[in-house]
This record gives C-alpha cells, structure tokens and sequence, in this order.
C-alpha cells in the first residue's frame, strides 16, 4: 500500500540532510566520522540576540502572531532593506516565515501554474527543483560550469525563456558554489528580462553578508530598478547571525504577490514563531560585529581549504567568492580504483569512498545537477577542517590510476 502522492515520485530527500543524517548513523555505531554535509555556522548565536526571545516571552508575546510577521518583525526587515540593500518597501510588502526555503514555497505555491517553467542556475541548492516539482511546475536546469565561474550568462538566459518561463532564480553568493555575480553581470541579466513581462525573479540572498576579497553585496532589485515589481528578494538570520535552528526567512516583493503568499502561508503555518521573530529583530535591528566576525572566520576558513585542495592531485577548487562551501572538482578521480579494487564511476561513488575510507562526509555534485564535483561545509573550525584535509589526501593517495 503506497501512501504518498504521484507528485512525489520525483522529489528526492535533502541531499546534504541525508549526507549528515548518515554521517550521525556512522558516528552511532561507534566510527569516526567528520560530517561536512550540512551548511550550518558553528558559531553561537549571539547572547543579544537570545536574550531578545528571552525578555519576549517575559513579556508574554507568546499568543499567534500575524500570518505575515509580527508588526516589530517586518519593520525591522523594512529598516534592513533600506540600510543595507538600497531597497524601499513598504510593511505590506514583507512577509515573515519559517526559514527562507518556506518563503520560496510560499512565492511558487502562489504563482505557478501546471507546465510553468522555473529556470535554476545548475549548480544550484537542490530543494530549489524539489519544491518546483511538488507544486506542479518545471525545472528547467542552466548548466552554469566551473570554466564560466558557475555564473549564468545573458545568452543563457536569453535562450532559455520560453512561453511558459515564469520565474528566474537567483542564488548569490551561491550554495554550493560560493560563485558572486559583478554589478554588470547582473544587471546584463536584468537586460535580457526587461521585454519578458511574464518572467519573475527569485532572488536568494540568504548569504549576502558572507562575501570575501572585499565584496560589496547588491541586491538584484537594486541593480534592476525596472524589474523591483517582478522582483523577490528573499532573506533570512540563519547563515549572518547563526540562527539556523530559529527558522526566520523574510521576502519583499509587490503587495499583490506578497498577499497572495500570506495566503498561502495561512493555509500552512499560520504566523511564525513570535519569540523567534524578536530574535530575528534584533538580529536585524542590533549591533553586527558578530556578522563581521563571523565572515572573516568563513574567509580564513575558506583560503584554508582552497590551499589544501591545491595540494591534493585529482581534485581541483577555485577560490569560492563568498558562502562557507567548496564545490570540489573531481575529475580526476573519475576511472580510479580504490583500494578494494572498486572503480569510481562518478561523483556519487567519490563521496561514499570519502566517507568509507576516510570517515569525511561529502555531498555529491549530481545533487546539485553539475557533476562531477562534491560539495563540503566550511562553516567549521580550522582544525576540523585540517583533519578533513588531511584524510581526503591520504584517501586520494591510496587511489591507482589517477587521471591527472
């Protein structure tokens, strides 16, 4: 007897949630394991931020909230978009939800019709196609490969709108390939959408504040002030303020697709957390020292990793320009044989022999749709990552026939 819908027969598990899920199952038994499958700081959330929920609940904001963000909540995220971003919204323009993957399901659940296509940029954040394809949509892959710095351009783009192109969805800097966009490049992809008023835009800009080499962020809107209308710009405190398990995103877009968005989450959710969102304002309100801190740690951590892969044959990274991951190429371990005498066909059979023979969890790139490469976490510490490092080379090491 089979309980789950036909809608889910393509939808696949969270790839670098099932990754550290069987890194905490190797872990059980008793193995050695360093799990660098889930992109989450290891930092603390700041004590200001914690005590902000804390004198919340004293003060008794512990009833529903809005559906669409507590009052506090979205001024804060009005304030934040001015301050930072260039960006004016009013407070019916903003919504609060749990975490910014519910906010992108709130915007496709409200706009996309059966057959609509939504463009990716492969490599892109796997729930991106999952959530397209549970709510009847299509995912149109763009491979965007290494040699193009994993960005999209406009011919791209130009040649992939079609009829039923309904949205666009922008991921920078990217998950999982830490790839940032110029002011040019983007606004040269704001160009080619000008004359496609059906097509909307999604812009992911979770990991705006971790940005390296003395980057200065834009938000798409910005840069395309024609296209602000069409234009969602979605946000969250889990990556800047280490608040992953808080589960605050944030969007602003048109009223009108905002209300329809609050309509949806009305009929899922409700509201989101209220102490949660007091946290979230403050984070946004607050001092930012930590967000400094806490990229300047990811940028050390970063350089740490891009020298190692360096030195490791077979495998290849160049420097990511923000985010706390590596996509690692391994295409030179593809035909190799491990010791076991076991060939490795693909990225899928890179990681499980990482993860046997080197007790390193790693997500495959195919998840991703861009292969062959894996992706690790580097929001941990230095020495953890040192171990990692140090286990990959000696696993690449014992591997015969390299294809250097």
């Amino acid at each position: 007897m089979s309980f789950a819908s036909s809608r889910l027969a393509q939808v696949k598990p969270s790839a670098s949630a099932w990754v550290s899920q069987a890194a905490k199952e190797a872990k059980a038994r008793g193995e050695d394991v360093i799990d660098l499958g889930l992109g989450e700081p290891d930092f603390d959330t700041p004590d200001h931020i914690k005590e902000a929920a804390h004198q919340a609940a004293l003060r008794g904001e512990t009833k529903y909230p809005p559906t669409n963000g507590t009052l506090a909540m979205r001024q804060a995220v009005v304030d934040k978009f001015k301050r930072e971003n260039a960006l004016n919204y009013a407070l019916d323009e903003v919504i609060v939800s749990n975490g910014a993957k519910q906010v992108l399901f709130n915007a496709f659940m409200a706009t996309l019709e059966p057959g609509d296509e939504v463009l990716l940029c492969a490599p892109y954040f796997g729930q991106y196609k999952d959530i397209v394809l549970i709510l009847g949509g299509v995912p149109v892959p763009l491979e965007c490969p290494a040699e193009a710095g994993f960005l999209l351009t406009p011919d791209q783009l130009r040649d992939a709108i079609t009829p039923k192109t309904r949205w666009l969805l922008l991921n920078q800097p990217s998950n999982p390939s830490g790839a940032v966009y110029s002011d040019a490049e983007i606004t040269a992809l704001g160009d080619v959408l000008v004359d496609h008023e059906r097509v909307l835009v999604l812009s992911d800009e979770i990991y705006e504040h971790i940005l390296f080499d003395g980057r200065v962020f834009r938000s798409f809107a910005a840069l395309c002030p024609g296209l602000k209308d069409r234009t969602l710009t979605v946000n969250g405190v889990s990556k800047a303020y280490a608040m992953t398990g808080w589960r605050i995103g944030y969007g602003a877009g048109h009223k009108d697709l905002i209300a329809a968005m609050t309509k949806v989450q009305s009929q899922i959710s409700s509201g989101a957390c209220s102490i949660a969102q007091a946290a979230a304002a403050a984070a946004l309100n607050g001092p930012q020292d930590n967000v400094l801190g806490f990229c300047r740690a990811f940028e050390a951590r970063r350089d740490l990793v891009v020298a190692r892969v360096a030195q490791i044959p077979g495998l290849t990274l160049d420097a990511p320009g923000g985010a706390f991951y590596g996509l690692i190429g391994c295409a030179g371990l593809i035909g190799a044989k491990t010791p076991l005498g076991e060939t490795l066909a693909n990225d899928t059979d890179v990681t499980a022999y990482l993860l046997n023979a080197a007790g390193v969890a790693a997500v495959p790139g195919s998840a991703y749709d861009l292969s062959p490469f894996f992706r690790i976490s580097t929001a941990t510490s230095e020495e953890i990552l040192n171990d990692a490092m140090d286990r990959i080379a000696r696993a690449v090491s014992d591997l015969k026939g390299l294809t250097l």
